[in-house]
């Protein structure tokens, strides 16, 4: 298969097949990602792209779930998309998932009638970073929308049928008093966009992003391990979605948890307060096992 640069993907695509439609982020300024850094963003030439799949075809002869990477394939023309969907039905008969990465500002720039052809076609599974809840931190962080539009985003992919998984980011606030807001806000968010799936990463410095660059310059203090539990407690404590999975698997978090919510709130909690309670280490992913 044709790459170009880092190829990313969410830890439930793991066993997918990643078919690079973008290359890089369409936004590419948030302060804490090192992802896309050495990509200009581009769009790829669509014969490639189909040409890709065919290959794939060859290769895999047979795949049931596919993933459109880069950090923003949903910026893609519509109708581009609805061919590729189209193809790779062809291609794999087989084909049981599509999913792909988005950002709040390409779900906003679409119509409804839109996402709902693209889902008919076949895209079931979207993957938003909405990252904090916390209007202030949105604006420091430089995700490029407000509150508002990201709930609005979020819903606009549900209403088109669309299954949403959002990630949020432990940590995100520091080693501050705005790390309260940060998870009772974040909770709030998902409340409010009520979404299929949350996912929790936990922040993670990478050289050369501005996060990185605050960090060496004394104004950004990244919280200890039991800071983060506590904070991913707080989270938990005040979701109230009406059915949705929540997983904290991702290789940067210090402890995995996957639960159905709500019915698995209170045995969550209480495995959280548990490991608060013994105040061993012993019991979380140690620091050299940590990955993005």
């Amino acid at each position: 298969m044709r790459y170009e640069g880092d190829i990313y993907r969410p830890p439930s695509e793991a066993y997918s097949y990643i078919l690079q439609c973008t290359v890089g982020c369409s936004h590419n300024k948030c302060t804490f990602c090192g992802m896309y850094k050495n990509k200009k963003y581009r769009v790829r030439e669509l014969k490639e792209i189909l040409a890709d799949i065919r290959m794939a075809k060859l290769y895999y002869g047979h795949t049931e779930k596919v993933f459109l990477a880069d950090g923003d394939a949903l910026a893609m023309d519509s109708a581009d998309l609805i061919v590729i969907l189209d193809e790779l039905r062809r291609q794999f008969p087989g084909l049981k998932h599509v999913g792909i990465y988005t950002s709040p500002d390409s779900i906003l720039k679409k119509t409804p009638e839109e996402l709902k052809a693209l889902k008919e076609h076949g895209l079931n599974m979207a993957y938003l970073g909405v990252e904090t809840g916390d209007e202030a931190l949105l604006k420091e962080i430089r995700k490029g929308v407000t509150y508002e539009e990201m709930v609005t985003a979020g819903r606009k992919i549900r209403e088109a049928g669309i299954p949403l998984s959002v990630t949020l980011i432990l940590g995100l606030a520091g080693r501050t008093p705005q790390a309260v807001d940060h998870a009772i806000k974040s909770a709030q968010i998902c409340n409010e966009i009520d979404p299929d799936y949350i996912a929790a990463l936990t922040i993670m410095p990478v050289a050369g992003t501005v996060l990185y660059k605050q960090i060496q310059q004394g104004k950004f203090e990244v919280p200890g391990p039991f800071e983060i539990l506590h904070e991913l407690r707080l989270i938990i404590q005040n979701l109230e979605v009406s059915g949705c999975e929540f997983r904290s698997n991702h290789a940067s978090n210090y402890l995995a948890i996957k639960g159905r919510l709500p019915g698995d709130k209170e045995k969550i909690l209480s495995l959280i307060d548990e490991i608060i309670k013994r105040n061993n280490a012993d019991y979380l992913r140690p620091e050299y096992m940590r990955r993005l």
